[in-house]
């Protein structure tokens, strides 16, 4: 997402205003964290049900938030946010006890009588920091993790989605127990009041430069960080792709929500001798999903903000519009754009769109794609569309980026057994199902030996005989 896209507005409050009640609720919670509460696997269950409960309770609200806050439609509401998250719930209720469960390990001869395993942890005191784009997924999805394994945990949802920010905030107050999980609403004062305090883990969902502000914080404490940032995520169509197919995913992925996800197709790279004839079919599919004027489908969302308008808005270049175009600033509508003739060095390829404008740049030979990409900073998505299995693996060995699909979009997303996650200026560190647990966890090491045999091999003194056999052991 580009730099400061989710800071938070300025505010007549200060850090100072808010500091006593947040130092309340951390204080509570650390208390109920070293008396055990949150360790039995039997708690984490109940907790986990009584989330999945307020959240299916909920569901009315969240819809009706979010398309207070973005236009967004019931049925990506469900899709995105409610089915998303309660699928997340349900899989660590069923999961919780086998994450739980100490790992054997093979102990090496050098140790023996021993055994070995690996042991989860809860990290104790953690915070997430929720965006705007997808407000109540992304405050919540992390959430199961951090309950999941055993963590208290502050909520911190977006400002900048207020209605979805006080269903947030509504459901965390009915599942939980403050001292087990709070959510605390506000602008940039909050979130200056909450990095004053030391944290074992931070978990932040935004912008590149926002996340750097997170990081910081977390090293100054020597905290765990999970950052989940963005970046300008490729879509590469080579001649040998089924353009009808590719047309259509690429169309639903780029503007669904408007655009406004972080692993949202940025743009294309197409191959040139197919490059016209794609860019028809995916116009000839926006207008299939949302009629001749989008403005009045009730399936297409609008821009969160004025500001974030006036933003998107500015990245068009009429010269260059090859389908849509169209703007209404009363109404924070921009319609699906597709861009043509684009070069690396026009401004719509200088930062993350996070809108609906999707500009189509060609290619000859896949070795200009991965240079290309490679001018720009580690994408956090990558789509590529092809039948042809040697370009999918020079793509996969040649390009980084943080997950992906090979002929569809987005959809990586919504694999529970697929870590998430970026790489370098995208993110650090990854979650969704088990890998949440495990975000949210320090895994320990434990060896334990028995008592009924104790070799005197490696005890001193060494004499030619044991340093043999000790060489041997540990070779």
């Amino acid at each position: 997402m580009p730099d400061g896209s989710r800071q938070s507005p300025s505010s007549p409050a200060t850090a100072a205003d808010v500091a006593p009640a947040i130092a309340a609720v951390l204080e509570a919670q650390r208390e109920h964290f070293v008396a055990g509460k949150t360790l039995p696997r039997h708690a984490r269950e109940e907790a986990l049900r009584a989330f999945l409960a307020s959240v299916q309770k909920h569901e009315p609200h969240i819809i009706d938030a979010l398309h207070e806050d973005m236009h967004r439609s019931s049925t990506e509401a469900y899709l995105s946010e409610v089915g998303y998250v309660t699928g997340e719930i349900r899989n660590a209720i069923k999961s919780v006890g086998k994450w739980m469960r100490p790992k054997k390990m093979f102990s090496p001869l050098a140790a023996a009588p021993s055994r070995s395993m690996l042991v989860s942890q809860p990290l104790g005191s953690t915070l997430i920091v929720g965006p705007w784009n997808y407000p109540v997924q992304l405050a919540l999805a992390p959430l199961v993790g951090a309950v999941a394994a055993g963590n208290v945990c502050v909520v911190k949802p977006s400002e900048l989605a207020p209605a979805s920010s006080a269903v947030v905030k509504a459901i965390i107050d009915e599942a939980f127990d403050p001292e087990w999980v709070a959510a605390v609403e506000g602008g940039i004062e909050t979130s200056q009041a909450l990095l004053e305090h030391r944290w074992d883990h931070i978990f932040f969902t935004g912008g590149t430069e926002v996340g750097r502000i997170y990081a910081k914080a977390g090293a100054e404490h020597l905290s765990r960080v999970t950052l989940e940032l963005g970046g300008k995520s490729p879509t590469i169509v080579t001649a040998s792709a089924d353009l009808d197919v590719a047309a259509k995913r690429i169309a639903w992925g780029k503007w669904f929500n408007t655009g406004q996800t972080c692993i949202a197709p940025d743009y294309i790279l197409a191959q040139r001798s197919i490059r016209d004839e794609l860019v028809e079919k995916i116009g000839k599919a926006a207008t299939g999903f949302y009629g001749e004027d989008p403005q009045q489908s009730p399936d297409y969302g609008r821009i969160i903000n004025d500001r974030h308008f006036a933003r998107v808005a500015g990245l068009i270049d009429e010269a260059k519009v090859a389908y849509g175009g169209k703007t209404d600033a009363a109404d924070r509508y921009i319609s699906p754009t597709v861009m043509t003739e684009v070069t690396l060095s026009d401004k719509v390829m200088g930062e993350e769109i996070f809108g609906p404008l999707l500009p189509v740049l060609d290619f000859e030979s896949l070795e200009e794609v991965v240079e290309t990409i490679g001018k720009n900073p580690n994408p956090l998505a990558l789509y590529l569309f092809t039948t042809t299995a040697a370009e999918e693996q020079l793509i996969l060995d040649r390009v980084s980026f943080g997950g992906g699909c090979i002929n569809n979009t987005l959809l990586h997303f919504s694999d529970h057994k697929l870590p998430f996650g970026g790489v370098g200026s995208s993110g650090l560190g990854a979650y969704h199902g088990h890998h949440s647990f495990e975000a949210f966890s320090h895994k320990k090491g434990v060896l334990k030996t028995a008592n009924f045999l104790d070799p005197s091999v490696k005890y001193p003194p060494y004499d030619d005989t044991k340093r043999r056999i000790l060489r041997k052991l540990v070779h």
